[in-house]
């Protein structure tokens, strides 16, 4: 992820948390937040509002004994709140990028 600028800002252990509140998850699912600080910046300094987009989500987890990487499109997701072509161009680059790393990985 370092080579498209991204970071992971936290990550979600699904299954820990809930077995830690006494309740079972039978699969893995972790959750990666990541930021790429100039995209988030450009994003945040056009419209403040879309803050409760960011930052992007991964999505590992384990189903029927498959492992799969997915996420929300950020053009999907961004397009939700804004329509601002700005706002929609960097979210198709980070779109490609984050594409890239799910298919670098599988």
């Amino acid at each position: 992820m370092k080579a498209g600028g991204f970071g992971m800002l936290h990550y979600h252990d699904f299954r820990k948390t809930l077995a830690d509140k006494g309740f079972e998850l039978p699969n893995e699912c972790l959750v990666l937040e990541v930021c790429n600080p100039r995209q988030a910046a450009e994003v945040l300094g056009t419209d403040m509002s879309l803050n409760m987009a960011l930052p992007c989500r991964l999505s590992i987890y384990e189903d029927h004994g498959k492992t799969y990487i997915g996420m929300v499109p950020p053009t999907i997701q961004l397009a939700l709140i804004s329509d601002d072509e700005r706002i929609a161009d960097v979210a198709r680059e980070v779109e490609r990028t984050l594409e890239q790393v799910i298919d670098s990985a599988i």
